[in-house]
Order: C-alpha cells, then sequence, then structure tokens
C-alpha cells in the first residue's frame, strides 16, 4: 500500500520536529550542494524540500521505519526523511536476506526500500517506541544482525558535531561515500557532512576502480574514508594521491592498523599534500570515539589519539592485565554513548540502560594518547596459557602479514593472505612454518596445535572489516576434522583446498578471481558486481553448476559467501546434481543458436533464426549484467568493457580474413557497413548481427546516461523498457525509416527485438511475463516472412519469459556450456571456413566451424589471461618499487 499524505485542504504543514537537528536544519544552508550523484547537484535547499515531501508521505504517527540503504539521492532522502519525521529508524544494507531477517525479528510498520514501492505494513504502529530513540543500527558491522544498537537524538546530534570540530570540517568540504552507508563509520561520515554544510558525492564505485579516483578529482573531493583493508586495496594499485589537488584528508578507522603502515601512509600524505587521520570508534558510541591529531602520528603510530571533544576515555584495570599494570579496558563517556542494545521488539521501549561503554578493547595510555593493545572477548587456552588473539593479529600485521587468529583450547588456526606472505620473500611450506614458528614463539606454545592457512584473501563483510565469526567457523571445521594433520581439505602446505563438492566460500572465491580474473573476489562479491557480463558468464555458470549442483535463480546477482551456504544441500540433491542438472536457458537458447545459424548457412539443415533468436538473449543479458550497474560511470564502464571484449577479437578476425581473402571491406571490419554502406562487397553484411549488437547497446547506453531517464530506469525498469520497445516498433511498423540495408538485420529494424529480450528479464510479475509474451506475439509474425523464423524467435522469447532452466544431461550440458561460451567466436569465424566444405562435406563444414571457432576463442581466453597476468605484475613491480624507495 503507498502512503498518502494526512486529508485536509491544501498541502498539510511540514511535520514537527522531532528527528535530529542535522536533518532539521538542512535549509539553513541554502543553495550550498548537499549531494552529488552521477553529476547531478542536489543542494541543501532542495535536499530540505525533498526530505519534508517524504517525511509528509510518512506521516505524523511514530512508527519502526526499515530502510534499506544504498549510496544513492533517493536513499538518502528515505533515510533523512524518516529521521525528520521523527521515526525510530532500523537502517540496513539493501540485501534480500538481510531485510527479510529484520523484517522477521522486528516486525517494522514501514519498509523503504530504493527503487521499491513503499511498504506500509500496516497504518499506525504495533510498537511501544522509547520517546529518546531514533536509530537502530546492527552490532559491530555485521549487517543483518538481530542484536541492535539503540540510538538517540542527542547521539546522533553530538557525535556529528564532534567529528566535524575533530576534522576542521568546513563547508567547502565535499565527501565521498568511499564506505556502504549501512556501516556506522560510512554513516557518520554523511551525518558530519551535512552538520556543517558540507557536500558528499555518492557513489558505489570501489576504491580500486580507476573511475572512483576520476571521480573525486572531477567532484574535487577533499575527503576519503577507509578501513585498514581499503587501504590493503590502495597499496596493491599504487595509491599515493598525487593528481588530486582538493583531497585534503584520508581518514582510517574501523580497525587497527599497523604502525610501519600509519607510518607510511602519513608520509605518503605529507608528499603529496594531504593528512592521514586514525580514528577509533563503535557502533555503540554512535561512530566515532577517539582521534589522533595528524601532527601526532609520525611520532605515535600505534596510537587512537585522544577522545573527540565532549568524549573522555579512560583506562580500567581488569582481570586480563593483571601482568601489566598500565594496561587496561579501554572505557568511553561522552553523549554519543547509546541507549543500550536491543535483541527483541520489547526492547524498543527502553530508555537509556547505560551511562558508559566499556569497549571490550584493552589499551593503555602513554604520552597523552591512547593505544588499543588487544581485545577481551578474542582469548583461548592452550597448555593452561591465557592467549590475547587480537595482539597475535598485531603482530603479524606489523610483519607485514594480513592474517587473522581464531581457535578454542586445543588449537590456534590462523588465515594469512597468500599476497602477503609472497611479498615478504617467501613461498611454499618453507613460508607457512615461518609463520608457525613466530605464532609459537609469541604464545609459548608447541608449533603442532598452530595450524597455518593460507588463502587468497581472508573473508570480509562488506565494511571491509574482517568476518571474525567465518575465521572461527574455519577453526572449528579444522578443529573437529583433527587439525593439520587429519585435516582432508589441507593442500600440500596448509592451503586449504576444495572439499569435495567444490562449494566453499574460499573455493568459490577462488573460481571467480580466476575466470574474471579479479584477484580483489571477496566473499561478499557477486558475479555482476566483479564485472561479469554476457561473455563470462557461460564458463562462470557451467564452472559452478559443477560445483554446486543446482545454480539459484539470480545466482549472478548473489553473493559468493551466500551460493556457498545455498550448496550445503542434503547429499540426495548434491548426487541428483553430478547426474543430470539444469542449464540455464539463456546458455541453452545461445548453444541453439549458434548450432542453428552454423547449420544453416553450411546446408545441414534449413531453420532459419538462430542469430535473430541469439539478439534477443543479448538484450536479455544487457538487462541483467550492465543495467544492474549501481550507477551510470559503473554502467558505461561495464559496457565499455564487454564492448572491447566482443569488438578486439572480431574486428582482429574480420580485418585478417578481408585481408587475405578479399571478402571485407574497412567499414566491415569497423562494424560500420550500416552507416558507410556495402561498398560494394558481396559479404558486407556477414556480420551483421554484431553490427546491430554493437550499435544498439552504445545507442540504449547513451539514452539512459541522461540522468532523468537514468532514473526512470532505476525506479520502474520495466516501464522503461516498454519505452525503448514502443521506439523500435515505430521503425519495426516502418513509422520511422531509415533505409541503411536489408530490413531485418540493420539496427534500428531489430531495436524492438533487442528490447523484447530486455523486458524478458525486466519482466517480475506475471502480468508483466503475459504482456511480454503477448507482446512477442503480436510483433514477430510478419517481419520476416518466414513462418519457421517466426515461431523459433517467439518460442526463444516465450522461454526466456517463462522457463529459467533446461532440464540436461551432465554430459550435453557441458557440451553446451562450451558452445554457448564460444558462440561469439564460431560466429565469427564460421564464415571463413564452412564455404569451402558446404557443396561437398557440409556435416564437416560444420565441425570445421566449431572446431575454427572454439580454438580461436581458447587461443583469445589465454592471451588475454597472459597480458592482464603481466600488467598486473609490472603493476606490482611498480608498487614495491614504489615501497622500496618511500614509505607509502
Amino acid at each position: 500500500m503507498l502512503l498518502t499524505p494526512a486529508a485536509g485542504g491544501g498541502r498539510p504543514a511540514a511535520p514537527p520536529v522531532h528527528g535530529p537537528a542535522l536533518v532539521a536544519d538542512l535549509a539553513r544552508h541554502g543553495s550550498a550542494t548537499a549531494l552529488v550523484e552521477d553529476g547531478h547537484r542536489v543542494t541543501y535547499g532542495d535536499l530540505a524540500r525533498m526530505v519534508d515531501d517524504r517525511a509528509e508521505a510518512l506521516g505524523t504517527t511514530r512508527r519502526l521505519v526499515l530502510v534499506a540503504i544504498r549510496s544513492t539521492t533517493t536513499s538518502v532522502v528515505d533515510y533523512l526523511a524518516a529521521l525528520r519525521g521523527g521515526h525510530a529508524v532500523l537502517l540496513t544494507a539493501d540485501d534480500d536476506a538481510v531485510v527479510a531477517g529484520l523484517v522477521a525479528a522486528y516486525d517494522p510498520d514501514v519498509v523503504l526500500r530504493p527503487d521499491a514501492p513503499v511498504d506500509e505494513r500496516r497504518v499506525g504502529t504495533a510498537h511501544d517506541l522509547h520517546p529518546d530513540l531514533t536509530l537502530l543500527l546492527s552490532t559491530s558491522g555485521s549487517t543483518g544482525s538481530p542484536k541492535l544498537v539503540r540510538l538517540s537524538r542527542e547521539n546522533v546530534d553530538s557525535n556529528a558535531a564532534a567529528i566535524a570540530a575533530s576534522l576542521g570540517l568546513e563547508p567547502d568540504d565535499r565527501a565521498v561515500t568511499s564506505l556502504p552507508l549501512h556501516y556506522t563509520y560510512g554513516l557518520s561520515v554523511l551525518h558530519s557532512h551535512l552538520r556543517v554544510g558540507a557536500a558528499v558525492v555518492l557513489t558505489g564505485l570501489s576504491v580500486v576502480d580507476a573511475c572512483f579516483w576520476d571521480l573525486v578529482r572531477a567532484e574535487a573531493v577533499t575527503g576519503v574514508a577507509g578501513v585498514p583493508h581499503t587501504f590493503e586495496l590502495l597499496a596493491r594499485t599504487g595509491f599515493t594521491g598525487a593528481g588530486l589537488p582538493a583531497l585534503r584528508r584520508v581518514t582510517q578507522a574501523g580497525g587497527r592498523m599497523a604502525p610501519d603502515a600509519v607510518r607510511r601512509w602519513h608520509e605518503t600524505g605529507r608528499r603529496h599534500g594531504w593528512d592521514l587521520v586514525v580514528m577509533y570508534g563503535q557502533t555503540e558510541a554512535t561512530a566515532r570515539i577517539a582521534v589522533l591529531p595528524p601532527h601526532l602520528t609520525g611520532a605515535h603510530p600505534g596510537s587512537i589519539g585522544r577522545a573527540v571533544p565532549g568524549g573522555e576515555l579512560r583506562v580500567e584495570p581488569v582481570p586480563e592485565t593483571a601482568d601489566d599494570p598500565d594496561a587496561g579496558e579501554l572505557v568511553y563517556r561522552g553523549p554519543n554513548v547509546m541507549l543500550g542494545y536491543a535483541e527483541e521488539p520489547a526492547d524498543l521501549a527502553l530508555g537509556r540502560t547505560l551511562t558508559e561503554l566499556r569497549t571490550g578493547d584493552l589499551g593503555r595510555q602513554r604520552d597523552g594518547v591512547f593505544e588499543v593493545v588487544g581485545r577481551r572477548s578474542r582469548f583461548v587456552k592452550l597448555f593452561g596459557l591465557r592467549i590475547d588473539l587480537g595482539v597475535l593479529d598485531a603482530r603479524l600485521a606489523d610483519a607485514g602479514l594480513v592474517a587473522a587468529c581464531a581457535g578454542d583450547d586445543d588449537v590456534l588456526v590462523v588465515v594469512v593472505e597468500r599476497e602477503g606472505l609472497e611479498r615478504g620473500g617467501a613461498a611454499g611450506a618453507g613460508a607457512v612454518e615461518a609463520v608457525r614458528r613466530r605464532l609459537a614463539g609469541a604464545c609459548g606454545v608447541p608449533g603442532t596445535v598452530i595450524d597455518v592457512v593460507v588463502a587468497d584473501a581472508l573473508p570480509r563483510l562488506a565494511s571491509g572489516k574482517v568476518d571474525l565469526p567465518a575465521v572461527r567457523d574455519l577453526a572449528a571445521r579444522r578443529r573437529t576434522t583433527g587439525g593439520r594433520a587429519a585435516d582432508p581439505t589441507a593442500g600440500a602446505w596448509g592451503t586449504a583446498r576444495q572439499p569435495a563438492h567444490g562449494a566453499s566460500v574460499e573455493g568459490l572465491r577462488a573460481l571467480y578471481a580466476e575466470l574474471l580474473e579479479r584477484p580483489d573476489a571477496t566473499a561478499d562479491s557477486t558475479f555482476v558486481g566483479l564485472g561479469g557480463d554476457s561473455l563470462s558468464y557461460v564458463e562462470v555458470a557451467v564452472r559452478l553448476e559443477e560445483r554446486l549442483g543446482t545454480l539459484p535463480p539470480g545466482w549472478h546477482l548473489t553473493t559468493v559467501r551466500d551460493l556457498a551456504a545455498a550448496a550445503h544441500q542434503d547429499d540426495g540433491a548434491r548426487r541428483r546434481g553430478r547426474l543430470g542438472g539444469r542449464l540455464e536457458t539463456s546458455v541453452a537458447l545461445r548453444a541453439i543458436g549458434i548450432l542453428l545459424v552454423v547449420m544453416t548457412h553450411s546446408n545441414v539443415l534449413f531453420v532459419p533464426g538462430g542469430a535473430h533468436l541469439l539478439l534477443g538473449v543479448a538484450g536479455f543479458n544487457f538487462a541483467r549484467f550492465q543495467l544492474s550497474a549501481a550507477d551510470r560511470t559503473t554502467r558505461v564502464r561495464r559496457v565499455g568493457a564487454s564492448l572491447g571484449r566482443l569488438l578486439v577479437p572480431s574486428v582482429l578476425w574480420i580485418s585478417v580474413a578481408g585481408a587475405v581473402t578479399g571478402l571485407y571491406s574497412p567499414a566491415t571490419a569497423l562494424m560500420l557497413t550500416n552507416v558507410l554502406g556495402p561498398d560494394g562487397w558481396g559479404s558486407a553484411w556477414h556480420f551483421w548481427f554484431l553490427e546491430a549488437v554493437v550499435w544498439i547497446v552504445v545507442g540504449v547506453t547513451a539514452l539512459l546516461s541522461v540522468p532523468v531517464l537514468d532514473r526512470l530506469e532505476r525506479r520502474r525498469p520495466f516501464a522503461t523498457v516498454g519505452m525503448v520497445l514502443g521506439l523500435g516498433l515505430l521503425f519495426r511498423f516502418e513509422v520511422l525509416a531509415l533505409d541503411t540495408g536489408p530490413t531485418i538485420q540493420t539496427p534500428q529494424n531489430l531495436l524492438w527485438l533487442f528490447a523484447l529480450g530486455w523486458a524478458a528479464a525486466r519482466a517480475a510479475t506475471v502480468w508483466q511475463r503475459l504482456a511480454v509474451t503477448a507482446a512477442a506475439l503480436l510483433t514477430v509474425p510478419g517481419f520476416f516472412d518466414n513462418p519457421l523464423r517466426e515461431a523459433l524467435v517467439v518460442l526463444s522469447l516465450a522461454a526466456l519469459v517463462w522457463v529459467t532452466g533446461v532440464p540436461f544431461p551432465r554430459v550435453l550440458s557441458r557440451v553446451a556450456g562450451v558452445l554457448a561460451a564460444g558462440s561469439l567466436y564460431v560466429y565469427v569465424t564460421h564464415w571463413t571456413v564452412y564455404p569451402y566444405l558446404e557443396d561437398d562435406y557440409p556435416v564437416l563444414g560444420v565441425l570445421a566451424s566449431f572446431a575454427v571457432g572454439l580454438a580461436y576463442w581458447q587461443l583469445v581466453e589465454r592471451v588475454t589471461r597472459r597480458v592482464t597476468l603481466v600488467r598486473r605484475q609490472t603493476q606490482e613491480r611498480r608498487t614495491a618499487g614504489s615501497r622500496a624507495t618511500t614509505p607509502a
């Protein structure tokens, strides 16, 4: 049900001010820029009006409002409006599973999600909400945790003001969403900048993406926030901040960073004109607790600094630090300390249950600043010795290793990232043994109870923090299998090897890293998020199906972690998956389409329409992959990368074939036949399919780069594709006409068919699926003047709409997967193979066409991976050289 404003004549007055002052005072900053998204600027005055309008729609009855937030203007407006109206806001990530879990646990009255209708679950409220309750956040960055932190208006306002004062934020400052907004650190960036009238640039790009830094430069960003993992990623890319004249500060929080790394980044910033600001915080204190002034960083790189204005830190002795009189638990008192925790809806009625925060961190004070030395809750007991895992993590970090420890009273498990070992000049069993000896010496225990696991990457949360529960789960699995000696998943030198069914988180992450050439893949990565497209989709899908048995719907948008969890099904299902599975419909259609194209051209059979079938599939995949990007910049980058993978091998082959045979003009090779004409070459239209795909994708991407259309596509994706379909039908029925070539082979005349495939991907309801099916039945007949071709196209579109997977024997599904994955290359090369065999040996012509095409596919893949590897190694050598000469 949609929310509606209160009844009455005229426009109702703005809702009473109940929310934090930083929201109520938005309008006072007037024409200053508040938000920037994809080049579109929103002033504070406009933002205040948008927030008031949205708050008005939410009504004046105070309710529990769940806001699933992204780094977009509409999502931020939803969040601020809920605060503005005085509601209790439960903020979380925009993730189906997380939202479902919190809805089940807390039964919110309203659910607001990006690009989705308002879900008003009841009129009024089902909850007794304490008057001070303003914001609810998941604890410790573990999004979706049913244990929530209860925050008040005073908590939010005081911490925003304290952070702004600590950093010296001014109205001309400009931040960027380098961290997710549902994470308390990322949210505090938004709060503190709104507090002083500064601007925030909204983006979903990663700091390892060159486009992120292009955006930082173009928008004159003055501040970037990061957690330790952010800095690990930046170090791999050789980032120094050079060429960013507006950059003033880079803040670090979210966990301890090794003192040597702090010192290197501090010196790098000084050389390039920006400050490294080390900070310390917890969700329970609304965000940040302490700040290390940049001028003290060089002398105290292991420190967290001093309490933020209005706060007080002290060290309180605890039994764990009895042997160190200067150490104890860090205890914080200040106006930003939470009201308390909530573990069930009844807790939302509670007021303040504590006045100070026992952080759980062990620390000491030296020279007027504080440092963290361990964690009370992270202890194991081996041979009667109490071992602080946090201290071990810190020691390994100080040695240049990215690692995390876990265990119980029988075994200590440490997961170490491979790159750190190799960067130190060691590898193999010797490197693992060195880590084991280091830990054994630090703990005073035998090395036989220490198990070292080497992984490409530590499991991490969306915030970038190490996923300690996942590390503990690994330790528990190692414990139950007898540790290092008896663990059947242990590799030759301690590296975790795939379980029999190949569905471990690390195994799937490594598969993504290999097939998508993305070593930065994590447990929270998705196929689409890593830049996967229709060309890489088939190979990844087939390889995943071999490991998982059956792919879940929407797997390309599912995280590696969730795929691995879904794979832990019953043994019977896995056995059935080995004997037979389901081939994803678009993959099956690609295999069928290329078979029909080659067999029809070779005169083995006559079933025309294979290429047009593939065009519908191209539209289907365009919607799933390119249009799933979080912002326009990422969309354009993905489109460019995908077109590059299509064009480079195609243009290369056509150019060489044209030079050798004289069949093709330069216009054909450059996909310009539709623009320049065939120039007398009889074979000019051989590659009409490729040319149609290229120009349709380019045209649609340009169209959706218009901000208003981009926003419309995100909010109403099915309506938007309906508009594109309508435009295409104007050419289909010759209301508009461009005579540039054969009617059934030119981009403008095929836009409607591409749009039908796109609509099939966007059809989310039964009525929408029926609409797409009806559109195919009404528009395809009569276009080709060939009933067989038309029936094939209609059936393929209907399959995309209604059928998610096709039952296939395992052996045949692998063959179909290979044909589908190599379909582009077979299509490009078969024109120069089958004509020499079609008259006398048509079947041989088909076999030879596939053999040459698949061989060319493998050659291109190998060359591409080799080039990528060389480029990465060159970058790593440059980075290593930079580290050796300058502390960066």
